[in-house]
């Protein structure tokens, strides 16, 4: 049987820290803390609330959030389904929604769905760089703006979009922020006490935890208009009802409270990491980066290969990569994120996203950027 390919697809989900999964172990079966966190009546249920409740804490202490602010989901699509439906319920009538054309399906075709209840769109375009500046949101204030949506780091591309100044120029309007975080804990230093943010998405498998949980920080500002989605005994403060799931909960806030920032060893590591597979990819003929190269995180390479006759399904017995992100992989169409920042239907093919993450070593990138290289001979051995 052959070796399974190296792993270089942690922005499309990473493997569960088995520290994170000793903790949810704790979860499962009789013999452990198996009750309804609802249950408060005895002390089965008294014990699973606790456990739910320090997860919580786990996630808001690493986004710099109150505990309270914290709203369980099943993941980042439920999050951001909610925090556009749910604010925009809450306001009555149809308004005027900012967001870009960059921005995850789960806001994309949440966004269309609230055009067709009346709500008007301005889909932001990026500059040459594949950013959205915080001017071109400025500029597309208008006097019914309500709500403003986009990403903290692009999904596809690694960029790193400035809420921080454009939540100060949202507020200053008087609408709502609402960021799409999924990709940037573990990766951003997050502290929503000092931004200018009301609305922030969150999942656990982006960070080592397990699928099927999430999180939504409902700030002050958009907690009196939220409407909840689903209904149904009116858990998590009338917000989003159903049981929740003691053992998924315990591993996102573990997987949170493992989480490191900017600037401690791991992300060093990552760092250093990160520019040994950049400088040697892009070092190969024909090969070029997709989007800022300098405001990004380090954990994402999307790049574009032009060398004639290359073809991305031959490194796929070697390397685990992405040729598409998760959400377009369906439809098997054209990135529209690399649409969107000008290439052609040819050129966006022809490219391919490489991230990394904890479990990655420099052995593993080195292989990668030889397997690269051998492919790329073998598709133009005139080139070499």
């Amino acid at each position: 049987m052959p070796s399974a390919p190296l792993y270089f697809d942690y922005a499309a989900t990473t493997p569960v820290d088995d520290r994170v999964i000793e903790t949810m172990l704790t979860c499962l079966g009789r013999q452990v803390n198996f009750g309804n966190p609802a249950s408060s009546g005895h002390a089965y249920g008294q014990a699973a609330r606790e456990v739910v409740e320090l997860a919580r804490q786990q996630v808001a202490d690493r986004v710099g959030a109150s505990a309270d602010d914290i709203v369980w989901t099943s993941g980042a699509t439920e999050s951001n389904n909610l925090a556009l439906k749910g604010i925009a319920q809450g306001f009555g009538q149809p308004g005027h929604l900012i967001t870009s054309q960059l921005e995850h399906k789960a806001v994309l075709d949440t966004v269309n769905e609230l055009e067709r209840q009346g709500w008007a769109i301005t889909r932001l375009a990026p500059d040459a760089a594949g950013l959205i500046q915080p001017y071109a949101v400025q500029a597309a204030l208008r006097v019914d703006t309500r709500l403003v949506s986009l990403m903290a780091v692009n999904n596809e591309l690694g960029t790193v979009t400035d809420f921080a100044a454009i939540g100060e120029r949202v507020r200053a309007h008087g609408a709502l922020l609402h960021v799409d975080a999924a990709q940037a804990v573990g990766k951003l230093a997050i502290d929503l006490r000092a931004l200018a943010v009301d609305l922030m998405s969150f999942s656990a498998h982006k960070v080592y935890g397990p699928k099927g949980i999430g999180a939504l920080y409902v700030g002050p500002r958009a907690r009196a208009l939220m409407r909840a989605q689903i209904h149904g005994g009116g858990h998590e403060r009338g917000l989003r009802s159903g049981t929740l799931p003691s053992h998924q909960i315990v591993g996102m806030g573990s997987a949170f409270a493992l989480a490191g920032e900017p600037g401690d060893h791991e992300h060093q590591r990552l760092q250093q990491l990160a520019e040994r597979l950049r400088n040697g990819l892009l070092a190969l003929p024909g090969v070029s980066l997709n989007g800022c190269a300098e405001q990004r995180i380090p954990h994402t390479l999307n790049l574009r290969v032009d060398t004639p006759g290359f073809n991305s399904a031959a490194l796929a017995s070697e390397l685990a990569l992405s040729t598409t992100s998760a959400c377009n992989s369906a439809s098997n169409a054209a990135s529209h994120v690399l649409l969107a920042l000008g290439l052609d239907d040819q050129q966006a093919r022809k490219s391919v996203r490489v991230s990394i993450g904890r479990f990655t070593n420099e052995a593993e990138i080195d292989h990668a950027i030889e397997v690269f290289r051998r492919t790329l001979a073998s598709a133009s051995p005139a080139l070499w």
